[in-house]
């Protein structure tokens, strides 16, 4: 063994075995328990931050030890390669988004071997490789064919220099995500899918998800947005339709006094004409941000469009204003505003003058009054005709069944949850696999024309989507008549490929979506991941799962068992990032000190879920740490090791004791990493141990053996974590077989016995002394014992003692 701790040369050759090996290549034919570990894959984006750093090290521990528990694991890696991302970066450096994202890839798969991450590569995949789209886009066929997917023109939220649709949540402050451009209201054509039909499930289900965090499923029901309410109709004279609305307050019925639409309803464009005003303020809302977050803070705007509807009840006229908080994409794009009882309602009305009418007052005699601000609280009604004296409750069915019987309205179940828009307006995409035919309409593109390829030949000079006029790729012959028709120019979303890339990593290698591997692996056991994912990308996994299921392809009805949510890496109180320029390059910090203080780190600093702040001075201390075990193990092995078993009837009580902390140390790891899946206070543990160990001066055949064990122990239990060193330790501790194929150590209960045990002896709550006594003492025993200790006489000095409070195993307090 050397003497000197050399990591880049260790973990060079120990990678080397692991390469050759394939050790970590995984099969569905074993008869292992199975154990699907998988962390959100990353985007290629040229070079790993600290973020997939720790994401990818908490999931390979998880893996690593896993497989110490004898179960068959699979631990996959591949890309996420499509997006915009890899446009732009091709615009500006002039290659093509392929080459820019395959030179990527393989720079990054490189610092992912580097760390030691035990993935099977032979199933690596990447999202922006046909063989993967094509059953992407084959799964949206099927999908079309059962009325899961249309198409419809909505408004969206436009990025001009961009040149595509974006999320709500990718606008920020009224601005693109990525550019930071105004971002824009715009009515265009998009493929959906229709999420909405899985609403009740998606909600319902997440009550069998035990292993998620509390945390994310209450975002993901927020998200679904389930709720009780009555539909409803204004009719609105000269108007074929009238303005329908959805509330889940129909008991607050009698105190509207105006209705809000959007800007964008058909309502709205009539009373534009020949009004300049509200022409303007229609082109103003175009402008603004739509997301519910800015919906919430933005100032609230409206003009009055001139324009009445009929009360449902009364018949009496109320006023339509267009208003900036209401959004098209959200219901019906129309509300009933009920200004006493709502507080966006009430300050919209007091801003423009509008009536405010009260018809809900306080059950119990608590303050209503609602000159200042709304009164939301649910009460009993007055000021309602007919309904005057119903709580608020009653009033709900009494109002909604009136509605119902004068066919006006209709109670019904809504979700805030809205079909999912996937039709992107950008070259670097899985292409939406339809053809526009004059003769024939929509048409599916054949399976045996599978998959619609992105073309190579294109030029990007970011003013739209190339697709539209390449010659070859958008004009196409129709499928059913054969005549010169038109290609969908549209790609998908990615959060398309992400959404199911889970299920292919166990079916790599299928020559059909998903195979019978996919059924074996699935639901993934443990997802690791950041908590910036909890909502769209893991609802739309989800969806995914479920339409999986039923096309006949898994048997889960979801994808993830347990949810881990890491927190993120910060530098001085701040996220890492490279606008801030406080990021850490983690190949720097390989080459000086080797992966496994890297990832020793990265794991010490905080707990999982934490956010970590990094600490320069931490991973040096993560490097002594490595090297005094590294020490540790070679002044074992240079006085000789252990050649003799421990004779456990002979050891001494220094001996037992120090075996006990072995064991006990066993005791809590295991506990931290198995059960609470926290990995700081079990490297913790570790060296406390190795601590204890360097104290431990026993050239005895049995000191040898308990040190030994000691060591051994510690290897194993770190493994996991470094698993570099201890692949090396546990050779040069005397093992043939590597460490990957060892068992997690196990507790020797009866190490743990003891006859006696230290106490502490408080006076009036401060520490004064320590004794031992007999596991089996009693309390007053134990008292009589601590009364007489010299040390704690001292403290006590001749003063009268007032009570004694003795905590079983733990502490004798004694007040004067």
């Amino acid at each position: 063994m050397q003497e000197n701790y050399q990591p880049l040369a260790i973990e060079q050759d120990v990678q080397a075995i692991w390469e050759s090996s394939g050790v970590f290549n995984v099969s569905e034919s074993s008869t292992q328990e199975k154990y699907y570990c998988l962390s959100m894959f990353p985007y290629p984006s040229g070079k790993l931050h600290m973020g997939h750093v720790r994401n990818y090290t908490i999931g390979d521990v998880i893996s690593r030890y896993q497989r110490m528990l004898g179960k068959n694991v699979l631990q996959p890696m591949g890309w996420d390669a499509f997006g915009l991302p890899a446009e732009n970066a091709a615009m500006q450096h002039g290659v093509h988004p392929a080459d820019w994202t395959y030179e990527n890839i393989d720079y990054m798969r490189d610092q992912l071997k580097r760390l030691g991450f035990g993935y099977d590569w032979s199933r690596e995949l990447a999202t922006c490789d046909p063989s993967y789209y094509k059953w992407e886009q084959w799964f949206f066929l099927k999908l079309l064919a059962k009325g899961l997917v249309y198409k419809k023109t909505a408004p969206v939220n436009w990025c001009p220099h961009d040149m595509t649709v974006l999320a709500n949540e990718q606008v920020i402050d009224g601005c693109c995500w990525r550019c930071d451009t105004q971002v824009e209201r715009k009515e265009i054509a998009q493929w959906f899918l229709k999420i909405t039909a899985y609403a009740d499930e998606l909600l319902a289900s997440l009550e069998t998800l035990d292993g998620w965090p509390e945390q994310v499923k209450t975002m993901q029901a927020n998200w679904i947005g389930r709720s009780e309410g009555v539909e409803m109709d204004f009719p609105v004279a000269d108007m074929e339709q009238p303005l329908r609305i959805y509330t889940t307050r129909p008991d607050t019925l009698m105190g509207v006094t105006y209705l809000a639409v959007a800007a964008e309803h058909p309502l709205a464009f009539q009373a534009a004409i020949n009004n300049t005003a509200i022409s303007e303020f229609i082109n103003d809302c175009k402008m603004m941000e739509t997301s519910e977050a800015a919906m919430e803070t933005m100032e609230k705007r409206g003009i009055d469009s001139g324009i009445k509807a009929e009360h449902p009840l009364t018949g009496e006229l109320v006023p339509v204003w267009i208003a900036n908080f209401v959004l098209m994409g959200y219901g019906t794009g129309a509300v009933m505003a009920v200004p006493a009882h709502d507080q966006r309602d009430y300050e919209f009305a007091t801003k423009y003058g509008i009536a405010i009418k009260q018809v809900i007052f306080a059950k119990n005699g608590e303050d209503d009054d609602c000159s200042e601000h709304a009164y939301t609280v649910k009460g009993v009604l007055k000021n309602s005709a007919d309904f005057d004296g119903l709580t608020s409750e009653l009033a709900f069915v009494a109002i909604s069944e009136t509605l119902e019987k004068a066919q006006k309205g209709l109670r019904k179940t809504n979700f805030r949850l809205r079909d999912w828009g996937v039709s992107r307006q950008r070259y670097w995409g899985a292409p939406i696999p339809v053809i526009y035919c004059e003769d024939c309409g929509t048409v599916p593109v054949p399976e045996q024309d599978l998959p619609v390829e992105l073309p190579r030949d294109v030029v990007l000079d970011g003013s739209q989507s190339p697709l539209v006029a390449h010659p070859t790729f958008s004009h196409v012959a129709c499928p059913s008549c054969g005549k010169t028709a038109r290609r969908e120019t549209d790609t998908f979303d990615t959060f398309m490929e992400s959404s199911w890339y889970f299920a292919r990593f166990a079916s790599s290698k299928a020559d059909s979506m998903l195979d019978e591997s996919a059924k074996y692996w699935l639901p993934v056991d443990h997802y690791i991941g950041g908590i910036e994912h909890a909502i769209l990308h893991l609802l739309y996994a989800r969806f995914f799962t479920k339409l999986m299921r039923d096309e006949g392809l898994l048997v889960c009805d979801e994808p993830f068992k347990k949810l881990l949510t890491q927190g993120m890496v910060l530098k001085d109180g701040t996220k890492m990032s490279k606008s801030k320029g406080n990021t850490v390059d983690p190949q720097g910090l390989i080459d000086q000190y080797g992966a496994d203080t890297v990832r020793l780190f990265i794991m010490f600093a905080a707990p999982p879920e934490q956010s970590l702040e990094w600490s320069d001075s931490g991973v040096e201390g993560a490097f002594r740490f490595l090297k005094r075990l590294w020490k540790q193990a070679f002044t074992h092995n240079d006085a000789g090791g252990s050649v003799v078993a421990l004779d456990k009837a002979s050891m001494t009580d220094e001996q037992q004791t120090v075996r006990r902390f072995v064991h006990q140390t066993i005791q809590k790891v295991s506990h931290d990493v198995g059960v609470r899946t926290i990995f700081n206070t079990a490297i913790a543990a570790n060296m406390e141990l190795v601590n204890t160990l360097s104290k431990f001066v026993d050239d005895s055949d049995n000191g040898k053996a308990i040190r030994q064990e000691a060591l051994e122990s510690i290897v194993l239990m770190l493994a996991p974590i470094v698993p570099h060193i201890c692949h090396q330790l546990w050779l040069d501790l005397g093992h043939q077989q590597a460490v990957l194929g060892v068992a997690w150590p196990q507790v020797d209960e009866s190490a743990l016995e003891q006859d006696t045990i230290e106490l502490v002896i408080q006076v009036n709550g401060k520490l004064r002394s320590k004794i031992s006594v007999s596991m089996t003492a009693s309390s007053e025993e134990i008292q009589a014992q601590a009364l007489n200790d010299e040390l704690a006489l001292r403290f006590i000095d001749g003063k009268p003692i007032r009570k004694v409070i003795v905590v079983p195993k733990k502490l004798i307090n004694i007040v004067v």
